[in-house]
């Protein structure tokens, strides 16, 4: 008969398994697996996945801190549709964040942190010229990611990562419309000449600048998919 597990191990064993749990659930979240607005079943999916329903639900709890789930009372965990109103709020708050983080890589990016990023708009310019829309994307969000990460503040970083996971839920509603080809692929190089020169003035407005036209685009894409979306028909009296 095998020893108990000593009570620290199995505390270890448990949250590891429960963190596993939640990054597949996030991944399938933002991979749109799962739908905004669809339910999640704690039984189906802990089958799925191998494992007992208890991990399952400590990620559920984990998903609604951060933002990617809604738990109602009686009625289960669903996946957070994000409206408009809140993805222009986020929009704004990211736009301030990005300001901040303009202004303190111009005064302290170092030049192999330059290479990097003039290396990730290489690639991102080289995807829109294959007509590449998925891995523009997927270097887009790392490209911005970085930008953020390299600013040094640790704080800044997790609740910019929350709001990318926010506006993910949203732009799952219209995914081709989130993923067109840029039309001016060289904005994303004149954020970074504007880092390089130093201007922490500069810096900040071209942060900001880019991050507000994002949002207007959001908006405009949003525009064009209701107006594609039929109405629903009133019945003939």
């Amino acid at each position: 008969m095998n020893a108990a597990l000593h009570p620290t191990i199995a505390m270890l064993q448990s949250n590891s398994l429960t963190m596993v749990v939640q990054q597949e659930i996030e991944r399938a979240i933002l991979a749109g697996e799962h739908a905004p607005g669809s339910k999640l079943i704690e039984a189906k999916l802990a089958q799925q996945m191998g494992v007992s329903r208890g991990p399952v639900r400590e990620a559920f709890r984990m998903l609604d801190e951060a933002g990617l789930v809604r738990t109602e009372k009686n009625r289960g965990v669903f996946v957070r549709d994000i409206p408009i109103d809140e993805a222009v709020e986020i929009f704004d708050l990211r736009a301030a964040m990005d300001e901040l983080v303009g202004r303190r890589l111009a005064l302290n990016i170092t030049a192999p942190q330059l290479k990097e990023v003039r290396g990730l708009v290489d690639a991102m310019e080289r995807a829109v010229k294959g007509g590449d829309a998925y891995n523009y994307h997927l270097l887009n969000l790392k490209f911005h990611d970085r930008l953020v990460e390299m600013a040094g503040n640790s704080k800044l970083t997790d609740i910019y990562r929350k709001l990318i996971k926010e506006i993910s839920l949203f732009r799952r509603l219209n995914l081709t419309d989130s993923w067109l080809l840029p039309i001016a692929p060289s904005e994303h190089r004149e954020l970074v000449e504007s880092i390089a020169s130093g201007d922490a003035e500069k810096a900040g407005r071209a942060m900001f600048a880019h991050t507000m036209a994002s949002k207007t685009r959001t908006i405009e894409n949003d525009l064009r998919r209701q107006a594609r979306t039929p109405l629903a028909t009133t019945p003939r009296k």
